[in-house]
């Protein structure tokens, strides 16, 4: 138990806060700033890498992810000294996944040949519709065509490329969502991300939604209506489901992002990361001030940009298991349930869960049906202990 995260993995995970405008549904740790001290940024990142590096000499790093925020707007020069610090400080695997988020702007798209030659071979482009007007509605600041043409220089510049999309936005109807997902499946995306619009408490479409202000979005039997159409129509274009909202050709799924559904390891870096650390035979949850100011302030004053480390205790682990591992298409082994947890999954609530056909048993495995997937959060309730 004492090394259980290397049944999924050793990743790196960095933040960039900053985003050239906040998107109205957006309930990440973003920020927009006139001004950027990208070479004092710079020095704080690599003093992490520093720190953290120390701590887990010998480990093999297999995945880098720069997240945000917008890390297309870092620097690739930036970008460039992060990995090669990353590099000198961990042995790295041969083929290791160093994916960039980016928005697909002209200027961003500009530099993709930069973060190429930088050390990044996997680009997450945050394209969320592919029309004009809703793309104006969700506060995105490029056209569709802009779009379009910046995937097509990603696709040319990287050997992975991926992007996101929302359903269910508002006056959204099925017949719409098909065409559009049939057009992003045809564009030879090897990974997409489909997400349905949520609503979170705190951002502006939040705000709307409360005064009544969001019309349009579609009622629940819709919203499910277009997640079974997800399925169906990724599943015929060859991008089957690989998690609840990831789809990806065989071999291109995400390392990086299986990593923390398989429940390894992964350092948190920037203002608001999160991380998972097993130290001395102990798992650690690590986070950071949300703030950029005092995320930097701390890193230069303190030494490190960590708040304090939460000790999981064995059940707690157990249950991450089971929210993460249940995500995937390929489930949860209950063996290694059972070594964190220290006891089974009741055989009650299996059995019940498989007489109705929400999961499966098979090899040692508990998988969600096609059935069961679209009411996952029920079926973990019935798992919990």
């Amino acid at each position: 138990m004492t090394e259980d995260w290397r049944n999924g993995g050793f990743g790196l995970y960095l933040h960039w806060p900053f985003c050239a405008a906040k998107c109205p549904y957006c309930d990440f740790n973003s920020h927009v700033a006139g001004e950027i001290d990208q070479s004092q940024w710079e020095r704080a990142y690599l003093s992490e890498i520093d720190r953290l590096g120390r701590e887990t000499q010998g480990r093999t790093l297999h995945t880098i992810f720069f997240g945000g925020g917008t890390p297309s707007l870092m620097n690739p020069d930036l970008v460039a000294a992060i990995i090669e610090r990353i590099r000198a400080t961990w042995p790295m695997v041969n083929d290791p996944e160093i994916t960039l988020e980016a928005n697909p702007t002209s200027i961003e798209s500009g530099r993709f040949r930069a973060f190429f030659e930088a050390g990044v071979n996997r680009v997450s482009m945050g394209m969320q519709a592919l029309n004009d007007d809703d793309l104006r509605r969700l506060g995105r600041m490029h056209s569709a065509d802009e779009g379009r043409r910046a995937f097509d220089i990603a696709r040319n510049t990287f050997d992975r490329v991926s992007f996101d999309l929302i359903y269910a936005r508002q006056h959204q109807s099925t017949d719409q969502w098909r065409a559009e997902l049939t057009e992003a499946l045809s564009m030879a995306a090897d990974h997409l991300s489909l997400y349905q619009l949520t609503i979170e408490p705190g951002t502006v479409f939040g705000a709307r939604h409360d005064m009544g202000k969001l019309p349009g979005l579609p009622i629940d039997d819709n919203a499910a209506d277009m997640y079974l159409m997800t399925q169906e129509i990724c599943d015929q274009g060859g991008l089957p489901a690989y998690e609840v909202s990831n789809h990806a050709r065989l071999g291109s799924e995400s390392r990086h992002n299986l990593i923390y559904w398989r429940y390894g390891d992964y350092l948190g870096i920037g203002p608001g990361a999160h991380g998972r650390l097993t130290l001395n035979g102990h798992r650690h949850a690590t986070d950071t001030p949300k703030s950029p100011a005092l995320w930097l302030e701390q890193v230069a004053k303190r030494g490190t940009g960590e708040g304090a480390r939460e000790r999981l205790s064995d059940s707690e682990q157990a249950i991450e298991y089971l929210l993460f591992a249940m995500r995937l298409t390929e489930g949860l082994d209950v063996n290694r349930y059972a070594t964190l947890a220290g006891a089974e999954l009741a055989p009650p609530s299996i059995a019940y869960l498989r007489d109705i056909g929400m999961i499966t048993l098979e090899e040692g495995r508990i998988r969600a049906t096609e059935q069961g997937r679209p009411v996952l959060n029920a079926i973990i309730r019935e798992l919990m202990p």
